[in-house]
């Protein structure tokens, strides 16, 4: 019989001493999973995203929701590691931990005692889970917005006319965290192999540009430099496209097949277009799309959004409403996701981090 998926990693202790997104989520991931996790702060400074509060909320409470996205389940201690008594605290819980989280900058692992070599004799077995900007050797401070601009992202998001273009969550903190956790897992099962501790790191511009993926593969392979266009796909029409029916609702279609597009065109009553030769391959599509695009509009214009969807829908055709944050987030489905915890006499809530089944 399969363990309680919330319980998996009730014997796993966790010490997080990150901050900010990266490694908070991964210590929040463990913690889903039931492992006991510590989450160490400075008594003054504390992490910068209890700080990073919404107009709306009180700037008296401790803890904002940005800062309660990505911490969840973890017990708090405060410790100045300038102080020896509280280093001491510190390495008493270290001897004891399975894994330890930082996002430390360039030398302060040295000025803190919190090298491989001094955390290898404190717990040979510890595994060191670090998050870094641009790599260990990096002395430069590293927010997601940086990766994004370094790596490629903004230049390829926007329109067309429009300025390059941050996207509004941070992707690259994200994308990070779960490349750790992929490391993390990994150094457990080795660690149960071989009975020693090791240490893992990922740095936010690898985790970035090895997100590029197909448009990395585009320059590589045929020197094409991404632009921004949009919700548009490079190599596929239409996708991405976006459509106004004549109720002011906004839809999208993921056509990466002709099969999928004759019943497009089936459905909004252009089936002469499926022999119009500029659109019977989807190369041919993307060469065309914005002729394309001008029969698809003219006819949703003349629409209802939900007879388009739901018949598209019944014929198994990507289709999609736009939907707003909040729609989506008062969904019954999206609920089912949202996780509680009162933190310093504020409840908070957050979207859970292990999404996948255990059956």
């Amino acid at each position: 019989m399969l363990a309680d998926k919330n319980e998996f990693f009730k014997d796993l202790k966790i010490v997080d001493l990150s901050t900010v997104l990266a490694g908070p989520s991964v210590g929040t991931f463990f913690a889903e999973l039931g492992a006991d996790v510590l989450k160490v702060e400075h008594p003054e400074l504390g992490d910068v995203t209890r700080s990073w509060k919404l107009p709306s909320e009180d700037p008296n409470q401790g803890v904002s929701s940005y800062f309660s996205a990505v911490n969840y389940g973890k017990k708090y201690l405060q410790l100045n590691l300038n102080q020896e008594e509280d280093k001491a605290i510190l390495m008493k819980h270290l001897s004891e931990a399975d894994i330890l989280l930082s996002n430390f900058k360039k030398g302060d692992a040295e000025k803190f005692g919190l090298t491989k070599h001094h955390l290898n004799e404190c717990n040979p077995q510890l595994i060191h889970g670090k998050i870094t900007g641009f790599g260990s050797e990096s002395d430069r401070v590293a927010y997601d917005l940086i990766l994004q601009a370094e790596t490629g992202f903004m230049s390829m998001n926007g329109d067309p006319d429009g300025l390059p273009t941050k996207m509004p969550v941070a992707l690259i903190d994200v994308l990070a965290a779960h490349h750790l956790k992929e490391g993390l897992l990994v150094a457990l099962l080795n660690r149960y192999k071989n009975k020693e501790g090791c240490t893992v790191e990922v740095s936010l511009y690898d985790a970035a540009v090895g997100s590029l993926i197909n448009q990395a593969s585009a320059y590589l392979m045929e020197g094409v430099v991404a632009e921004r266009r949009g919700s548009l796909h490079p190599n596929i029409a239409p996708y991405g496209e976006i459509f106004k029916s004549i109720d002011g609702k906004y839809l999208t279609f993921a056509i990466g097949s002709n099969r999928h597009f004759d019943m497009l065109l089936e459905t909004l009553s252009l089936a002469h277009l499926q022999k119009d030769e500029r659109f019977t391959t989807n190369q041919k599509r993307v060469i065309n799309r914005s002729e394309l695009a001008l029969y698809l509009s003219k006819k949703i214009g003349h629409l209802e959004s939900n007879y388009i969807f739901n018949s598209l829908l019944q014929k198994n055709v990507p289709c999609a409403l736009i939907k707003s944050l909040d729609e989506v987030l008062n969904s019954e489905d999206a609920r089912k996701l949202v996780l509680e915890e009162t933190i310093e006499n504020r409840l908070t809530k957050r979207i859970k981090s292990t999404l996948f089944k255990w059956t």
